[in-house]
């Protein structure tokens, strides 16, 4: 069977939220099961929780710290924060939109099935994760900083980025269409991803540098 060119698109569906949501505490190691979190503020310190089939919705705060926690169904809505921490995280059928983030860490965590639209993000780190079934929609990003991902049917979609690093990627269905990008820190590391051909055009400086071709007029 002949092997396909096209990149697989991510498997994305809305997170399977109860119709009735009840209150929840957010705090280090909290169990929120069915729940909605409104108007988060300040600093939240939350590690280690885990939430699952609930919502968080219209936080504006100065740091929140969720780092080592899961989450699992949950929909994150018009989230701003200054320093918003998901470390080492695990994400299985999440969708976040809009909100504005300066920076938003992501790094060595293990998403599967996450969609982020509509953001605005200064700072995105993905260090170290692994990511299968992720889509970006419609979101800015000053930069995205992702060294050693692993990334697996990605998608992006009307995104912008100033500069991507993305050394040592291990990539396969990785979509960068839609994904406008001043530029790529290792050339080489984007092997077996799409572009289109306005994008190599744009890129071409880059590629033959990588390659050590040099270009004269």
């Amino acid at each position: 069977m002949a092997r396909t060119t096209t990149p697989l698109a991510p498997r994305i569906a809305a997170p399977d939220l109860p119709r009735d949501l009840g209150e929840g505490v957010l705090r280090r190691g909290a169990h929120v099961d069915a729940a909605l979190l409104e108007g988060l503020s300040g600093r939240v310190d939350a590690p280690h929780a885990h939430l699952v089939e609930s919502i968080v919705r219209g936080a504006d705060v100065e740091r929140l710290d969720l780092g080592g926690s899961s989450l699992t169904d949950v929909e994150i809505e018009d989230l701003r924060g200054v320093d918003v921490s998901f470390r080492e995280t695990r994400w299985q059928t999440v969708r976040m939109t809009g909100g504005r983030i300066g920076t938003l860490d992501l790094s060595r965590s293990d998403l599967n099935g996450v969609e982020l639209r509509g953001m605005r993000v200064d700072y995105l780190t993905l260090a170290g994760a692994t990511a299968s079934d992720l889509l970006l929609v419609d979101c800015t990003l000053g930069s995205l900083d992702a060294p050693q991902a692993k990334l697996s049917r990605v998608r992006f979609e009307g995104c912008r980025v100033d500069e991507v690093d993305n050394r040592d990627w291990r990539i396969e269905h990785v979509d960068l269409r839609g994904l406008e990008a001043v530029r790529y820190l290792d050339m080489a590391a984007l092997r077996g991803a799409t572009l289109s051909e306005r994008q190599v055009t744009a890129l071409g400086p880059d590629f033959a540098a990588a390659a050590g071709v040099l270009i004269r007029d």
